[in-house]
């Protein structure tokens, strides 16, 4: 089972792992509530190390890879990046990716671990006459995490360089570290990413460690992501979004482009434009307590099936259960009042209205 090559420092941080899809994945490190604190308060350093990354070059590279996803790419600057979804002829979403251009004739695509031979195959099938090659940069990569309002803050102590402001997305080559530093977080933009060979991941670890001792930083795992991931809001492919789903159906606009050009499924996409809207949409639902709501629960309104939840949790900020899932569009407005299962419920905008409250001591 292939293991992260910070494996050694995570379990002597006390990590508790999962398999995830055959990677092992620190899920917490004790206390999801302290990392979930640390991540949106101060902050949390991750291991990311198991996502999937695919490097796209060659000479036609900028051409194919704009006719392959939703988000403008032959317009991205060196150093800049894009969020985007892959489709099929049907205009469903087989991947999500971050879109980074590294040169000329170079990107870099990070997805989600499950979707990497799904979305190498599609690329593949699509390359014909094409000077296009792929080539798996998720092993010869690790990638080092930091999130919260600090983060900038210990990657400056960290690296011995102070990064330019850099809008989500944007990245550089740091050369005195052979790094590059991305602007990123799984759930908005609080955070850097750092992609550097594995072999000096574990000391830039240890360096990070120490240079946020004095801000309390703490390592995080997947379960504190999720709380900040479904308080922003934002759906997981595998979780909230499957190949089953229309891009429009998640909200996630910022992932299409509709001056781009032709890619595939854009015909889907221009005619569900066309009409104005989609069936089912991507809702926030908040709970009066906090009750357990599993994947798959029912929606209710007025008595009638309505819509599905996709993934819920406990919000450490707002005390209580909050959730995501689809709803038909006829209900899917604030403050519509919704069963789910038998527990009472209302939608909310996205993300969830969190306002600050000083939870370490509740």
């Amino acid at each position: 089972m292939p293991r992260s090559p910070l494996f050694p420092l995570l379990q002597a941080a006390g990590a508790q792992f999962f398999d995830d899809q055959g990677y092992q994945v620190p899920a917490s490190f004790g206390s999801v509530k302290d990392e979930h604190q640390a991540l949106k308060s101060g902050v949390g350093l991750m291991d990311l190390s198991h996502r999937s990354r695919i490097l796209v070059r060659g000479e036609d590279a900028p051409r194919f890879l704009h006719g392959m996803v939703t988000n403008e790419v032959k317009g991205l600057e060196v150093g800049q990046g894009n969020y985007a979804f892959l489709l099929d002829v049907h205009g469903h979403i087989l991947s999500d990716l971050r879109i980074f251009r590294l040169d000329a004739e170079s990107y870099l695509l990070d997805g989600e671990p499950q979707r990497k031979e799904t979305v190498w195959q599609a690329l593949e099938h699509h390359i014909v006459a094409d000077i296009v090659e792929l080539e798996d940069q998720t092993e010869p990569l690790a990638c080092l995490a930091l999130g919260g309002p600090c983060a900038r803050e210990v990657l400056r102590e960290t690296i011995g360089f102070d990064p330019p402001h850099m809008h989500p997305l944007e990245h550089l080559f740091v050369e005195a570290v052979s790094a590059r530093l991305i602007r990123a977080a799984l759930w908005g933009d609080e955070g850097y990413w750092v992609l550097l060979p594995p072999d000096q991941a574990g000391a830039l670890w240890q360096k990070a460690m120490q240079a946020g001792a004095s801000l309390g930083i703490r390592p995080a795992g997947f379960k504190a992501v999720e709380v900040c991931r479904m308080e922003a809001g934002i759906p997981r492919y595998g979780v909230d979004m499957d190949d089953k789903t229309l891009p429009q159906e998640t909200g996630q606009m910022h992932a299409i482009s509709f001056t781009k050009g032709c890619y595939i499924g854009q015909e889907v996409v221009e005619r569900i434009r066309s009409q104005g809207h989609v069936n089912r949409k991507l809702v926030g639902l908040l709970f009066e307590g906090e009750p357990k709501v599993p994947a798959g629960t029912g929606i209710l309104v007025g008595g009638h099936p309505a819509g599905t939840v996709t993934s819920s949790t406990h919000s450490y900020r707002l005390q209580r259960t909050i959730a995501l899932g689809y709803l038909r569009r006829e209900y899917a407005q604030a403050g519509t009042a919704v069963m789910v299962g038998t527990d009472p419920a209302e939608i909310v905008e996205l993300p969830f209205p969190v306002a600050w409250r000083n939870y370490a001591l509740s």
